[in-house]
């Protein structure tokens, strides 16, 4: 797939995007590259430490187990894995690429869907 121009990144169009294989010895996406993507994904999104991450807060244990599960069949389609720690009413969400040690494109893609899936 094409990337395109960072003006034109948007959460609709990484969310339109499909993960790719990344190769060891790939390089991480730049912190200008980081900046420039993570406009396309909502700004409860965070980078920190080469990873990408977001705290979503729910009324019940049981919501936030169910948008696990939905980014848990979204990740199995992807072939991107992120981490995910559920609490009573909260989700916490860890995007990074590990044959990278960083960050990459398919990190802002995975962010941009799971947003969708929160309906957001």
């Amino acid at each position: 797939m094409t990337e395109q121009p960072a003006s034109s990144i948007g959460p609709e169009s990484l969310a339109r995007e499909r993960c790719v294989e990344v190769r060891p010895g790939t390089p991480a996406l730049t912190e200008e590259e980081a900046r420039s993507l993570a406009g396309g994904v909502a700004g409860e999104w965070q980078v920190h430490e080469g990873e990408l991450r977001r705290e979503f807060a729910f009324k019940s244990f049981n919501a936030a187990f169910g948008l696990a599960t939905r980014i848990a069949l979204l990740a199995e389609a992807q072939g991107h894995h992120p981490d995910l720690e559920i609490g009573w009413g909260r989700l916490g969400v860890r995007l990074s690429t590990h044959s990278v040690g960083g960050l990459s494109r398919n990190d802002f893609i995975m962010a941009a869907r799971i947003d969708r899936l929160a309906g957001g």
